[in-house]
């Protein structure tokens, strides 16, 4: 592989530190094409959460949605397509749904609103899953509770539907806004998730740092390695 592939390969790493220890728990002729699929992923969540001027960020979601429809037919120019595009998945229908995440930047007024933003996204993601991954489909309400999640750790107030804010009052501190809506979020995610085993590790990960914004803390990732080792075994056993 390039450095260049190397490259978005350690950027995830370094965002998911626990998977240093729960990928044990995903078989070794799948972790190459997991950890290209969940950096792929990121480059995604990087677009929705984007700070600042916007404009860079369109542009690189309408070169991957060119991008992807290339990888349908079986050609590719990015460092993660050399070990995604040989499979044969639905590219061209995750291309489709780029334009979502755009769309799902603006604050939603509630929390249906937030899935309803993303749920076309939600539902490609976990199609093309089934084949690069090699397992049963996660749900989609459960791919975007996890993308939501994400942009909750990141945007902190931007990612909270309006309707809790307003209901928490002005005096209150968006740490309560966003307390609820973590708690909304884990309502509709749940523990047990669906999906194929690499999803449901990463899955189980992503929940451990959201149950503590939900609880009023401040998550800790890779602080404890023996309760994300419990967590991942968990999840991968529900084969």
């Amino acid at each position: 592989m390039s450095q260049a592939y190397d490259s978005f390969i350690d950027k995830w790493r370094t965002r998911w530190p626990e998977w240093a220890v729960a990928e044990v728990f995903v078989p070794p002729a799948q972790r190459q094409r997991t950890l290209a699929w969940f950096a792929l992923l990121q480059e995604f969540d990087d677009i929705l959460n984007i700070g600042g001027d916007p404009l860079p960020a369109d542009a690189k979601l309408g070169w991957w949605a060119t991008e992807l429809r290339d990888w349908s037919a079986q050609r590719s120019r990015h460092p993660l397509g050399r070990v995604l595009e040989p499979v044969r998945a639905p590219w061209a229908e995750l291309a489709e749904a780029l334009p979502e995440l755009t769309a799902a930047r603006a604050r939603p007024q509630d929390s249906e609103a937030a899935f309803a933003a993303l749920a076309g996204f939600g539902a490609a993601v976990a199609a093309v899953e089934v084949a690069v991954l090699e397992g049963q489909a996660a749900t989609p309400r459960q791919v975007v509770a996890q993308v939501l999640a994400q942009r909750l750790a990141e945007a902190g107030l931007e990612a909270v539907p309006l309707a809790l804010q307003s209901a928490s009052g002005p005096a209150a501190a968006s740490e309560q806004a966003q307390r609820a809506w973590a708690n909304e979020l884990m309502r509709a995610w749940p523990a047990r998730a669906a999906g194929p085993r690499p999803r449901r590790v990463w899955a189980s990960l992503a929940r451990q740092r959201l149950a503590p914004v939900a609880a009023g803390r401040v998550p800790q990732p890779g602080r404890q390695p023996l309760r994300v080792l419990w967590h991942a075994w968990r999840a991968a056993a529900g084969d």
